[in-house]
């Protein structure tokens, strides 16, 4: 079996994204009693603005989406398929993240999830991830997290 290759997306890819950020966060929109932000992302739009990379295989299994500020990386969507979930891809992801943030002289990653997604909240920690707010968002509240990267 090949490996899942890390690629740039392009225009093309955009309806996959679409797909496969939906699936990805199914799972929350019970738990939130909403659907989660990223899957009301418009891929054209963002793959034209910002950075996001692909694991392929065969298609798309899984998305960074990030946006390089002047003193951070903002990652703003990690998304993998509910059938390549559990395999390490998600640090994989946040690994590429720290590369990336180090090549553009940026010290630090930043992202926020819903303090309702306790596994989430849990996974950043595991990664490494600090708290640094939490606030209220759309009747629940979002954490969020930065974490600082070695020079």
């Amino acid at each position: 079996m090949t490996q899942p290759s890390l690629r740039r997306a392009t225009a093309a890819d955009a309806a996959a994204l679409t797909a496969l950020t939906r699936a990805a966060f199914q799972p929350w929109v019970a738990i939130m009693g909403r659907e989660p932000l990223p899957m009301h992302t418009n891929y054209t739009i963002a793959i034209a603005q910002d950075q996001i990379d692909l694991l392929d295989l065969n298609g798309p299994v899984a998305l960074i989406h990030m946006v390089p500020k002047p003193d951070h990386l903002w990652v703003e969507t990690i998304a993998v398929h509910p059938d390549h979930q559990g395999r390490g891809i998600g640090p994989q992801l946040l690994a590429h993240a720290a590369a990336t943030a180090q090549t553009l002289n940026l010290p630090e990653l930043r992202l926020l999830t819903n303090a309702a997604l306790t596994t989430n909240l849990a996974f950043y920690a595991k990664q490494g991830f600090a708290q640094t707010a939490r606030e209220p968002f759309r009747n629940g509240f979002v954490v969020h997290f930065h974490k600082p990267l070695s020079p």
